[in-house]
């Protein structure tokens, strides 16, 4: 049983008593033990079981062992959300006086937590270029303990060579975090290229369908051991429900995402040929500035589109408007496409500088590309061009009137 649809869906918790076929939700928040010995045996590690549900529960156990499957890890934790999870991948292994290496093309909640959160711990950070790992020397210095990427880039799809940067990581003894949300382990599997901790947004794709909230870090035993006591005791727990709801959207992940990546790839090439778009990107698009990387390290180019459109942000404001089936929100990896402007919302705390550093333009828009009928997802698309093309025709005559 070593192929990944057939783990998503076999492995499961043990059954109780009742010999359920779908593995049942503890909503508990603690465990019995046997007598007084039992409990103290468990407390000290002697003996294996479930003690408290912000611990372990078999519905988190469950989830944290099909993604260890999925990812090639040795162990995982999950959490209450995806930058739960961000976040207790990199805190537990800094103190004061550290220094990490990120690339420049992160999230907009990662980017806060690099320069709002961690510089109140004195804890330095420098920014490097995703696509030039080879000048990544000379941001290594003597308190470097960290290397934290994400790839591809949320939202401009910018790839980072997991494989060169492992290099890179264990020549300098770093800990190299990789955020794998955007891919999932189905189209990628950073462990295989070096990576020692990776991280993800379960409320997206693995959820999939915009339930839930969740978050799940899995990596190398030794630095799980100590991620697992940071959040044992700062108690970012992901509750049994969700746990339970994520692991039964594993079971679909290959299919949807087969699906997602299908559609996205279409959409991608409609873009391409439509004089309205000024730039569009996909990583499994030959135009891509990252193609030959895509191809080598992912198996698919994933669900996200990035274009931008002619005419700036009052287009993109106009198109966004005229989107009529398409769901606005500021979430991604639904079973429903959906678009968001991301200058003006994920990444709005960046300065414009920050913005245009990783390629994020007032005209830029992000499509997570669902699971609607193809052709329903390009008329939409269409229409909104189209009518928009209009609406800053007017407002162009207007104004010079």
């Amino acid at each position: 049983m070593n192929k990944f649809e057939t783990q998503a869906i076999r492995v499961q918790a043990e059954r109780s008593h009742n010999r359920e076929h779908s593995v049942p939700t503890y909503m508990t928040s603690s465990f019995m033990f046997d007598d007084a010995e039992h409990m103290r045996a468990m407390f000290a590690g002697e003996a294996e079981g479930n003690i408290y549900s912000r611990y372990s529960n078999p519905n988190t156990d469950e989830l944290v062992k099909k993604v260890c499957l999925m990812e090639g890890a040795e162990a995982g934790f999950t959490t209450a959300s995806g930058m739960s999870a961000v976040f207790n991948s990199i805190v537990p292994f800094l103190k004061a006086g550290d220094h990490v290496i990120a690339s420049r093309a992160v999230f907009g909640s990662t980017h806060q937590i690099l320069t709002q959160i961690l510089p109140r711990w004195n804890i330095a950070f420098t920014y490097v270029e995703p696509d030039d790992v080879g000048s990544w020397e000379s941001a290594v210095q003597a308190n470097t303990k960290m290397l934290i990427l994400e790839t591809p880039s949320n939202p401009g799809l910018a790839l980072i060579d997991l494989e060169a940067a492992g290099v890179f990581a264990k020549k300098h003894d770093l800990i190299y975090c990789v955020d794998n949300c955007f891919a999932t382990p189905y189209l990628q599997q950073p462990i295989k290229y070096g990576a020692d901790i990776v991280c993800h947004s379960a409320t997206k794709w693995m959820d999939g369908q915009g339930r839930v909230l969740g978050g799940i870090i899995v990596g190398k035993a030794e630095l799980m051991a100590e991620i697992k006591v940071f959040i044992r005791h700062s108690g970012p727990a992901m509750s049994p429900f969700n746990a339970w709801t994520i692991s039964k959207s594993l079971e679909t992940l290959a299919v949807r995402m087969d699906r997602h990546c299908a559609n996205a790839k279409k959409v991608a090439l409609f873009f391409d040929k439509n004089e309205e778009i000024q730039r569009v990107l996909y990583p499994h698009h030959p135009k891509h500035p990252q193609y030959k990387l895509a191809k080598k390290q992912m198996t698919q180019g994933g669900g996200i589109v990035t274009f931008e459109v002619v005419g700036g942000y009052e287009r993109a404001k106009a198109f966004i408007d005229e989107i009529k089936m398409i769901s606005l929100s500021s979430n991604l990896g639904d079973t429903r496409s959906i678009v968001t402007h991301p200058a003006s919302t994920t990444h709005s705390k960046l300065s414009e500088t920050e913005r245009f550093s990783v390629g994020i333009t007032p005209g830029m828009v992000r499509l997570s590309v669902g699971l609607e009928h193809i052709e329903d997802i390009i008329a939409d698309l269409q229409q909104a061009l189209e009518k928009s093309k209009v609406v800053i025709t007017k407002q162009m005559a207007s104004s010079l009137t």
